[in-house]
């Protein structure tokens, strides 16, 4: 597969999983409308790390990537999770006071600590095996520590924007199967992963 070939097959995954996930959501209630929108928002960072890594831009697509991660944990945790109060700090107007109520929001570490607890097995599992291997060097690109420092001066070797982009893929196909239980249609879950295996050479390789 040649260099851009690979994102290529990245479009052709993503259009087919977004027509899978088209879909009204289970009901409008607080819960599932705001972990709709922080799904939306982990879809919407994977379209941006790869339009980022298709331009070569590592670091920067490695800082959305994060965030990416970040949004789909945060949508896990509140669909099984969060609290009423917490929902409600999330869903004010925007206001000073509003942010200052919500500074207090569980991060990352609190938010899997809780899913280990509560969430979905199948979920945390994924969740914590892609922090465990990818949390110390994102961290270090979102603030600028050794691994942007040493690769923005070397380069980057066109295998590790290969392997960030599959990570983005199987990051999105879980976000994708987040949404159709948002959308209170879990079977598809089954259509998601079939899609995802029809492209290999874009995904992570199986455990």
């Amino acid at each position: 597969m040649s260099a851009t070939e690979i994102f290529d097959e990245s479009d052709s995954l993503a259009g087919k999983l977004q027509k899978v996930i088209d879909l009204p959501l289970f009901d409008s209630s607080s819960r599932i409308s705001t972990s709709d929108v922080a799904c939306s928002l982990s879809l919407e960072h994977w379209h941006s790390a790869r339009a980022l890594l298709r331009a070569s831009l590592l670091p920067s697509a490695l800082v959305v990537h994060r965030a990416q991660f970040e949004a789909l944990t945060r949508s896990i945790w509140l669909t099984y999770v969060a609290s009423s109060e917490q929902i409600s700090k999330l869903t004010a107007d925007l206001s000073i006071e509003s942010e200052q109520a919500a500074k207090n929001m569980p991060q990352i570490a609190q938010m899997m600590q809780a899913l280990e607890k509560s969430g979905p097995q199948h979920a945390y599992d994924a969740l914590i095996r892609f922090k465990d291997n990818s949390w110390k060097a994102l961290n270090s690109y979102a603030h600028a520590g050794i691994h942007p420092i040493r690769r923005h001066h070397e380069g980057y070797p066109l295998r590790l924007l290969h392997d960030v982009l599959r990570n983005t893929n199987g990051l999105a196909v879980m976000s994708c199967m987040q949404a159709v239980v948002l959308s209170g249609q879990q079977p598809l879950q089954r259509t998601i992963l079939d899609i995802a295996g029809r492209h290999p050479a874009c995904m992570p390789p199986p455990i």
